[in-house]
């Protein structure tokens, strides 16, 4: 191999290697979902959800039109657990702060928060910074929910996509029938657009 080739090829490889870091910034990576679990996938967002513990999505025509995709698991016609997303559901919301202030809104007289913090989703680079309230209220036994003064478990995330549409995301079940890992596996699980 002579002088000018061995150039020539490590200019080819440093090239090479120059686009392949390029190309990783600003990267979409998905969210990992578990084994187990299948997705509710919108035009902003996709969250898992564990099929393998009976959640499975709600027909369009069975949902509210507030929300964009909803998984529910049910025991016996009550709905014990439910995974919503709900987009562009405020006007002028431009970030996750924003959003988490009216998503935080939404919870309703009576729940009690239990913590809120900034997390990091997957997805979009642009749109990933998203607010994580957790909550707990009473259950108002109405519309197949629990029975009434059964007490729930709340998780919302809420943020911006990278079109500046705000979603949130909303788990709710009875408490205790979530672990605080399978609280966190909804979050991981979420891939922003």
């Amino acid at each position: 191999m002579t002088l000018t080739n061995s150039r020539a090829l490590g200019a080819a490889v440093a090239a090479t290697l120059g686009l392949t870091l390029l190309s990783g910034c600003g990267g979409t990576d998905a969210a990992t979902v578990p084994d187990g679990w299948g997705t509710l996938d919108t035009k902003s967002v996709s969250v898992g959800y564990p099929e393998d513990e009976g959640y499975a999505p709600q027909p369009a025509t069975e949902r509210s039109k507030a929300n964009a995709a909803v998984a529910l698991k049910e025991d016996k016609g009550v709905r014990t657990g439910m995974v919503s997303v709900q987009l562009n559901f405020a006007t002028g919301v431009s970030d996750a702060g924003e959003a988490a202030a009216a998503a935080g809104a939404g919870i309703g007289l009576g729940a009690t928060r239990k913590d809120t913090q900034d997390v990091r989703l997957a997805g979009e680079e642009s749109a990933r910074e998203a607010r994580r309230i957790d909550y707990e209220f009473t259950s108002t036994g109405e519309e197949s929910t629990p029975a009434k003064g059964t007490r729930m478990t709340g998780v919302v995330v809420a943020g911006v996509d990278s079109k500046d549409v705000p979603f949130a995301i909303r788990i709710n079940a009875v408490k205790d029938a979530l672990s605080p890992a399978d609280l966190d596996s909804f979050v991981e699980s979420i891939t922003v657009k």
